[in-house]
């Protein structure tokens, strides 16, 4: 990959927006994949971006339906939820030999992607943001941070480093991981009780983390026994201390997919988590319960 990269962006909603317009300011190419009226409304104003860690800026991109032409690599930013639509944008002919770097939450992705597209290009990233869209192309960016984690046990290292050097160039905080799995691992480690508990009980995670605390303890302690099973290490006393140093008002994305009506990702988080456990003999009851009991209450909505 040349210095000046040609990156696609699937789905420029809150991350991806985001990290459209911060690789767009730094020089790279960007061109975004989205509906046609999203398409429409990128190309006229481009990337806006609010952020206490960027400052406010405006960056012009490229849009489009669908991957016409060959990139350095296609970062896929949507949720599950809607990833078997979205990937129709992307097709395997187009994205060639372009690094596919999914964002998406849990650890089963991975496989289905190198399915579909060539397997030592499929290279999962886990990313630590805060970033929300407010309408097509503004993009709020609240936390202090936006860090990536690129991995990828079958990509070569090279690509990989120069997708980094792109991304730190542009101001994110990005490292290359060499083992795949625990990567994945540590940040399911991390979401899933913190999405089960807060989604569950409809509460930021101050008041779960305080009225719920067995619960929590119990979740994290079955999720970390289920990565060690996965060969991924987990310390459940430091994901407590993480959770603990978190701000009270603190929700997590599938609380808020909830109390907006929207699909969950309940499969690709709980779900995953609950077919690990099951193939590698980890008992898990906690889990899940509140597995069970939110797909009930989206049974009934």
């Amino acid at each position: 990959m040349a210095t000046g990269l040609t990156v696609a962006v699937l789905g420029p909603g809150g991350t991806g927006g985001l990290l459209a317009g911060l690789l767009s300011r730094a020089g790279h190419r960007v061109v975004c994949l989205a509906n046609p009226d999203t398409a429409h409304a990128l190309t006229r104003t481009g990337i806006q971006v609010r952020s206490g860690q960027y400052g406010d800026f405006t960056a012009p991109v490229e849009a489009d339906t669908e991957l016409r032409e060959a990139v350095d690599a296609c970062v896929v930013a949507v949720k599950h939820t809607h990833l078997d639509t979205a990937l129709a944008r992307v097709p395997a002919t187009a994205l060639g030999d372009a690094l596919l770097v999914p964002l998406l939450n849990g650890v089963e992705h991975p496989a289905g992607l190198r399915t579909r597209y060539r397997a030592d290009r499929v290279a999962p990233a886990v990313i630590r943001v805060e970033s929300t869209r407010l309408s097509p192309g503004l993009i709020d960016h609240g936390s202090p941070f936006t860090e990536i984690d690129l991995t990828g046990d079958r990509v070569p290292r090279d690509r990989l480093d120069t997708l980094a050097a792109a991304l730190t160039g542009a101001g994110v905080t990005a490292r290359v991981l060499d083992d795949e799995t625990a990567a994945l691992w540590a940040k399911m480690a991390f979401l899933a009780p913190f999405a089960l508990l807060t989604t569950r009980y409809g509460l930021p995670l101050g008041e779960a983390r305080t009225r719920h605390r067995e619960e929590l303890e119990s979740l994290v302690a079955e999720t970390a026994a289920v990565s060690r099973a996965c060969g991924a290490p987990a310390d459940p006393a430091q994901a407590l201390a993480r959770y603990d140093a978190f701000p009270p008002a603190a929700k997590s994305s599938m609380q808020r997919d909830a109390e907006a009506g929207r699909a969950l990702e309940l499969d690709a988080i709980g779900g995953a988590l609950l077919r690990a456990a099951d193939r590698h003999g980890v008992p898990v009851p906690v889990t899940a319960r509140l597995v069970r009991e939110l797909r009930e209450r989206t049974a009934t909505d």
